[in-house]
């Protein structure tokens, strides 16, 4: 084990000793970093809860398209309407180039985007937060808490601040420029790190209705089904394999209502989850946890409803293709690296890797949250469940 493992956990069980900033556990300042669809979408639910929200960008292009539109509207589900931006009278959504403006007065702060950008945001703040601070990474994927720990640490970060793991939002989406219609998705694991928090994640359900607590950011880690669900569903298709969708006569056309992700999820596709699932059963076991959702009920978190108010719509193309590499990355190998340190085989899940880093075009798992890069590279299996109880409860490692 690493040294620069042996300081990390040791700062984390430091950190636990100090008393939060935050004692109320209701907030109501918020900043949310980025500026894609589910930024829009955090800012709007948080500003109608009545919350400061604050949305940072670093790309122009994203900060103009909201200033010049009317606002982030809100359709279907959910808080309908529209929340204005930067308006002087009223309530609005402030957004700012200037991370440190964002950030300083939060009491939450949201990491939004794909794995990449959320690890940039993570060493970004390293050297911006204060005791007290909550970052809220949505979606956490596979350990992502764990991740965004020692990337805040290796970026010289001192402060308390508790990080929670969430595997979803409230809401389904299609947007359409600053319009987003919603459809309501289903409960969603969350944890926090360090583990104990559970007052945070409480006062968090004002924004994040949908949260369920768990013990750990282990378990809810292990218990994230995102890919599981969406890579296969989102590569296999075509005649040789059966769909999901309701059929349709000769001559026939889908409805719009009908065209939702369930529909892509037939037998060839579940049969695939089911692997997929038991070789993440099978590893998260050997890391001590358990009673983990089963893939039946993995297909209805993340794949949704058939049609209704809680389908999930069928992503672009272009978002397809960042779920695929966000699958990868932030779910896949996290699992994949958990196997080869319990020495378990995922040949189910190293297959979709492989496959989907062709469709990528590239080596996609290079990038991959792997254990070995936050110091758990241990080939003992006791070593590294200590390894990754130290982190997730805050207890120094090998105390």
């Amino acid at each position: 084990m690493s040294s620069g493992f042996d300081e990390f956990t040791e700062a984390v069980a430091q950190s636990t000793t100090k008393k939060p900033v935050i004692e109320s556990k209701v907030f109501s300042r918020v900043a949310i970093l980025g500026g894609g669809a589910d930024a829009k979408l955090i800012a709007a639910l948080c500003l109608s809860e009545g919350a400061d929200t604050k949305l940072f960008s670093a790309y122009g292009e994203e900060l103009a398209a909201l200033r010049s539109s009317s606002g982030i509207t809100l359709r279907g589900a959910g808080p309908i309407g529209t929340y204005h931006v930067d308006r002087d009278d009223g309530s609005s959504i402030q957004t700012t180039a200037e991370l440190d403006g964002a950030v300083a007065d939060a009491e939450v702060i949201f990491l939004t985007g794909p794995v990449h950008k959320q690890r940039t945001y993570s060493m970004v703040l390293a050297d911006h937060l204060s005791d007290g601070q909550v970052l809220v990474i949505a979606p956490g994927r596979s350990l992502g808490a764990l991740e965004t720990a020692w990337l805040l640490r290796i970026g010289g970060c001192t402060a308390d601040v508790t990080i929670v793991e969430a595997q979803g939002l409230p809401f389904w989406y299609n947007e359409a420029g600053s319009v987003l219609t919603l459809t309501s998705a289903a409960p969603m694991a969350a944890a926090t790190l360090p583990s104990g928090r559970s007052e945070t994640l409480n006062a968090l359900k004002k924004y994040l209705p949908n949260l369920v607590v768990f013990d750990s950011v282990l378990a809810s880690g292990f218990s994230d089904g995102s890919a599981l669900v969406e890579v296969p569903t989102l590569m296999m298709g075509g005649p040789a394999l059966h769909g999901g969708a309701i059929p349709i006569p000769m001559g026939g056309k889908l409805l719009e209502e009908n065209q939702t992700f369930a529909s892509l999820i037939g037998s060839s596709q579940k049969t695939i989850i089911a692997k997929l699932t038991d070789e993440r059963h099978k590893v998260a076991k050997a890391f001590g946890v358990r009673h983990l959702p089963s893939a039946s009920e993995m297909i209805s978190t993340y794949g949704g409803s058939l049609r209704g108010d809680h389908s999930r719509p069928i992503p672009s193309q272009k978002m397809s293709k960042s779920l695929l590499r966000c699958g990868v990355i932030g779910s896949l190998v996290p699992l994949q690296s958990a196997g080869q340190i319990a020495n378990l085989k995922v040949p189910v899940t190293s297959a979709i890797i492989t496959l989907a880093s062709s469709i990528l075009g590239a080596d996609v798992s290079a990038a991959g949250r792997r254990l070995e890069a936050i110091g758990i590279d241990s080939g003992d299996i006791d070593t590294a469940r200590r390894a990754m109880d130290a982190i997730a409860t805050g207890e120094k490692y090998g105390r």
